[in-house]
């Protein structure tokens, strides 16, 4: 929440991940930025790959957003992503709302 109330809307997802891992690393959370997935089909390996913004503690990916609201289609690609990961728990967090806006996702 402090990144919102510093920042406020209207930056980029990038802007938003820098200054929340600053948050993460003051607070001793233990987080990785821009982890890389591959993506099987029919037991073949994908060349495309998935980079989650962030997984924090080994449990939780981690979806940055800045738009106008959290969307069906943002929900369904973190659904994707979780599938991927091998994880169950996701949240999105969106910037781009007057005030900070998020949805938990389960697999």
């Amino acid at each position: 929440m402090d990144v919102h109330n510093v920042l406020g809307k209207g930056f980029s997802e990038s802007v938003y991940g820098d200054a929340l891992e600053i948050e993460l690393t003051t607070n001793g959370v233990p987080y990785k930025k821009e982890v890389k997935y591959s993506i099987n089909y029919k037991g073949k390996v994908l060349k495309h790959q998935y980079y989650a913004d962030f997984v924090i503690d080994n449990k939780i990916i981690l979806e940055l957003k800045a738009v106008e609201r959290i969307s069906s289609g943002h929900i369904k690609q973190t659904l994707n992503y979780l599938a991927a990961s091998k994880m169950k728990l996701g949240l999105i967090v969106n910037f781009g709302e007057d005030s900070l806006a998020y949805k938990r996702v389960l697999l």
